[in-house]
């Protein structure tokens, strides 16, 4: 049976400030994320299967990711629980869609963040093979799982 990985790309608009850091990267600003999402699994040959000929569906995929990751952070400001968060809450109009995390918002830590997303909403047959987030079109960060043991 052939294993192939097959890749469905999604893109966000999100907000993020880092909170202590010694960069410009402290102050609010937005990126235009573009995120890759890689899956590997074996190719089914069962022609009495409604998913003859795949891997999966990318259908599936976009279940995976869009509800939990997609939806909740597009046009969304996203913010670690060690700034701030009283007086951000203060200018409510601003912040109405604001994601409170455990971690410091970075491409790195999103990229961890999502892939413990995909892995948990993923069928047992197939395996999240890696994720690559832009977080502008010269910058992004990769996640491969053979990189996780």
């Amino acid at each position: 049976m052939d294993i192939l990985r097959l890749t469905k790309k999604f893109s966000f608009e999100m907000a993020h400030a880092l909170w202590n850091h010694d960069g410009t990267c402290r102050n609010v600003h937005g990126h235009s994320y573009i995120l890759f999402v890689t899956i590997i699994g074996k190719l089914t040959d069962d022609n009495h299967s409604p998913k003859s000929g795949m891997v999966v569906d990318f259908s599936d995929i976009k279940k995976w990711v869009k509800s939990e990751i997609i939806d909740e952070l597009d046009h969304c400001f996203v913010v670690s629980s060690d700034a701030d968060i009283e007086n951000l809450k203060k200018v409510q109009q601003m912040f109405e869609k604001m994601k409170i995390v455990d971690f410091q918002p970075t491409c790195e830590n999103l990229l961890v963040y999502m892939a413990d997303i995909i892995k948990k909403n993923m069928p047992d047959h197939i395996e999240l093979y890696s994720l690559k987030l832009h977080e502008t079109p010269t910058s992004y960060a990769e996640w491969y799982a053979h990189d996780q043991i």
